[in-house]
């Protein structure tokens, strides 16, 4: 795109740029016509939609090649990289219509059963089995490796029906004597152990019952002068409440996620992942997903499905979907129209794709209740701020919306006309679609932290680690109604995620008339304020004044502060300025353009920890000025350069030294030198400031990779007491915190202070996710199955 936004004249790129909304049908119009003329643009179109340029087509030899390279590991006993070898193949292989490959199919499923049964995934093997039936229903291995695995889950009525089947397919003297024997041993265990039961088939998260709690909060969209539309209720709410319930209008994985999360439900893909059947672009959970993405599949003798764009043949396979069939359904096969040969949808940025899913469903439902006969664009009734965008992110709105709309155009082809506003409307929607967009996240606990769970009871010290989490961004939607909800760096809601249905819950009492707000990504505690500003400002064009923006709060304060040279004052030292008006309020500003108004609390609401950090603040003098380097409470001076590039040599060194305990290289050199650099920071950074939080937190990770389980309690516990300064005790960010220390303190042995530390957390969990604590964060129920001693081993 750089190529076509570097040939656009320069006349014409001011026209755009300077350009309003009023202007789009002529900016559109003009840069339409420059394009059609230009080779280039046509050489991007054909790139983008031609299937033999395609790089996301099925390829039936490269499918064999990757089957041999997971042959080549199976034999050497390289189970994982069979493993990956294996899905790559099946995501490589065309279906054909005259089912030529059902074979090569099945024996694919079938080679990753084998493997997965090596590499312990019984539930996963079980279901690349049945898939393997499903193909090809006389293949004797597929039923054989059936057998084998439901006999390593206990289910040996199954295994032997399975057996005895595959004995029966089974056609050379060797194979029938192995499967024979292997029925002898499973029917003694059959006779010595209680049978356990299989569970379902080609099942994944995203198949769990939905919460059946109500959501009995009354909402109401208001709109005020400051803030515009916002959501209010008429109402208290107490806390905990479910607020709000909500699936996508339209929903994409992002890029970095593709390979290792389902592209319908966002959880991360087991290993034995299903594709496309059109396209190698995604990966899906279970046939569940893969159908609601893209269309039931069905073989279809009288209807050949084509790509219209290109009269390319694909075989007489026809995509059919019953949530189709139903013009008010939400449910539209959102991949569909990007299959057929073309990868744009692999190559263009994931919101220009996710505007596209918006686009299609709107055309799919017209069609389908009979009014396609001219196409416009969707009226979302969301804000879009175009007139204020930069003149470079102008340009490029228009000329996505022309590429994306020239893609839709060859899928669609001449079953739809265009009206002459839909490319406008489209540059609008892209507009939309960035400003309003939501990102789906998930929490994703460390391995080696849930295997300390599983284990504790009879693990050596030396063995057990910090119990992390993070989180993880793994795709972008758009929420009708959760767009509604205005911002705060410091909200009264809780956002999450199951599957791709977004839930919000309160996270205090909420007074009837209130403003309900979210956080978009900046919180305070997290960022500083000219830090959440920028972000704000950046991604969605306001102002934010929000009670943490507009009042002075002792995070914003210290959060990237020095302490003061004399050590007997608690004052902070910053890299801003600060300025008190005659309007008893303070000026916050890293430089003249960039300044922040804040009030100032009433004497008699300030905290003790925040009046001994900047007490100078709270005088009545007027026009006082605090230049970067003084403290706030005495003035003393600080060589700021010098502390700042200390500080950040010895953060770096021990990130180094966190770095060496992964790899199992520490020394007695690399432990001393990380607890001075850690004193190096506490003399320099203020002692509720983030960087010392993260060195305290760092080193507490090492210790307790390392064993020592002492030190890491005691650092972890200093950087836990610094958060609950930034942000407040009862943040989830201090639930998960304390998640790490409960896990040392089992390494510990100490069960009554894992219980109690716990219970701190599970306080905070229940706050922020309600009963749904088990399924949307299954390793504090781990946590909690560990510290209430059930599964606690004998020594």
């Amino acid at each position: 795109m750089e190529r076509l936004k570097s040939a656009v004249p320069v006349d014409l790129r001011r026209a755009v740029g300077e350009g309003t909304t009023r202007d789009l049908p002529s900016t559109t119009s003009l840069l339409l016509s420059f394009l059609d003329g230009l080779p280039l643009f046509h050489q991007v179109i054909s790139e983008l939609t031609d299937p033999e340029l395609a790089l996301c087509r099925k390829d039936k030899e490269r499918a064999v090649e990757l089957k041999g390279q997971g042959n080549a590991c199976f034999s050497r006993r390289e189970f994982e990289q069979a493993l990956g070898f294996y899905s790559q193949a099946l995501r490589h292989l065309p279906i054909s219509s005259d089912g030529t490959d059902e074979i090569l199919l099945a024996t694919l499923y079938v080679n990753r059963a084998s493997t997965m049964h090596k590499l312990g995934l019984l539930e996963e093997c079980l279901r690349d089995c049945d898939r393997a039936i499903s193909v090809s229903p006389n293949y004797a291995k597929a039923w054989y490796r059936r057998g084998m695995v439901n006999a390593s889950l206990k289910n040996y009525s199954s295994s032997m029906h399975d057996l005895e089947v595959a004995l029966s397919m089974e056609v050379t003297s060797s194979g029938k004597s192995n499967i024979e024997h292997e029925l002898k041993l499973i029917l003694l265990k059959h006779q010595n152990v209680n049978e356990v039961g299989r569970s379902s088939s080609d099942c994944n998260d995203a198949e769990l019952p939905q919460t059946a709690e109500p959501c009995k909060v009354v909402l109401e969209c208001v709109s005020t002068p400051n803030k515009g539309r916002g959501m209010t209720s008429p109402n208290d709410i107490s806390p905990a409440s479910l607020i709000h319930v909500e699936d996508p209008l339209a929903a994409i994985i992002l890029k970095s996620r593709r390979d290792t999360h389902c592209h319908y439900c966002f959880n991360e893909a087991p290993a034995d992942a299903v594709f496309c059947p059109l396209c190698t672009i995604p990966v899906y959970c279970s046939k569940k997903c893969q159908v609601q993405a893209v269309g039931g599949i069905s073989w279809n003798q009288d209807t050949c499905l084509r790509s219209k764009s290109n009269g390319v043949d694909l075989g007489k396979l026809s995509l059919t979907s019953t949530r189709r069939k139903d013009p008010n359904s939400k449910q539209i096969a959102e991949h569909r129209h990007e299959c057929g040969g073309a990868h744009w949808a692999a190559v263009l940025p994931a919101d220009i794709v996710l505007a596209g899913r918006v686009m299609a469903q709107y055309i799919d439902r017209k069609m389908l209740t009979g009014k396609s006969s001219a196409i416009s664009g969707p009226n979302l009734d969301l804000i879009h701020h175009y007139d204020i965008d930069s003149p470079t992110s102008k340009l490029e709105s228009h000329i996505y919306a022309i590429v994306l709309l020239l893609c839709l155009q060859k899928y669609y082809s001449s079953d739809l006309s265009w009206e002459e506003e839909t490319l406008s409307e489209l540059v609008l929607l892209i507009c939309q679609v960035k400003v309003n967009s939501i990102a789906i996240v998930r929490m994703k606990s460390m391995d080696e932290g849930q295997r300390l769970t599983e284990n504790k009871g009879n693990s050596a010290a030396g063995d057990a680690v910090m119990c992390s989490v993070e989180q993880v961004r793994v795709a972008q939607a758009i929420y009708m109604s959760g767009s509604l909800f205005n911002h705060s760096c410091r909200p009264n809601v809780h956002t999450y995620f199951h599957s791709r249905t977004l839930f919000l819950r309160s996270t205090e009492y909420i007074e009837s008339g209130s403003s309900i707000e979210l956080s978009y990504g900046p919180q305070a505690g997290e960022m500083d304020l000219l830090a959440r500003q920028q972000s704000l400002q950046e991604n969605y064009k306001f102002s934010c004044r929000c009670s943490s923006c507009s009042e002075l709060h002792l995070s914003d304060l210290v959060i990237d502060s020095f302490c003061c040279p004399q050590k007997t004052c608690l004052g902070a030292i910053s890299e801003l300025t600060y300025y008190r008006s005659k309007e008893n309020c303070v000026h916050v500003s890293l430089k003249e353009s960039d300044v922040c108004k804040l009030s100032l609390p009433h004497a008699s609401e300030v905290d003790e920890d925040t009046e001994k950090v900047g007490k100078l603040l709270f005088r009545n003098d007027v026009d006082l000025k605090i230049d970067p380097g003084y403290c706030m409470s005495c003035r003393s001076q600080l060589d700021l350069a010098s502390a700042i590039a200390t500080s950040d040599r010895a953060a770096s060194r021990i990130n180094r030294f966190k770095e060496l305990t992964v790899i199992d290289e520490v020394s007695e050199v690399p432990v001393t030198d990380a607890l001075r650099s850690l004193e190096q920071i506490k003399k320099l950074r203020h002692p509720y400031s983030k960087a010392l939080a993260q060195a305290e937190d760092m080193v507490a990770e090492a210790f307790a990779k390392i064993g020592d389980q002492e030190q890491a309690r005691k650092h972890c516990e200093a950087s836990i007491e610094i958060l609950e300064k930034l942000y407040h005790p009862k943040h989830i960010a201090i639930a998960h915190e304390l998640t790490k220390l409960v896990s040392i303190e089992l390494s510990l042995g100490d069960m009554a202070s894992s219980r109690a530390t716990f219970l701190r957390a599970e306080e905070i969990f229940s706050l922020y996710y309600g009963p749904d604590v088990q399924r949307i964060l299954p390793y504090v129920d781990a946590l909690k199955r560990t510290v209430t001693g059930r599964f606690i081993r004998a020594p």
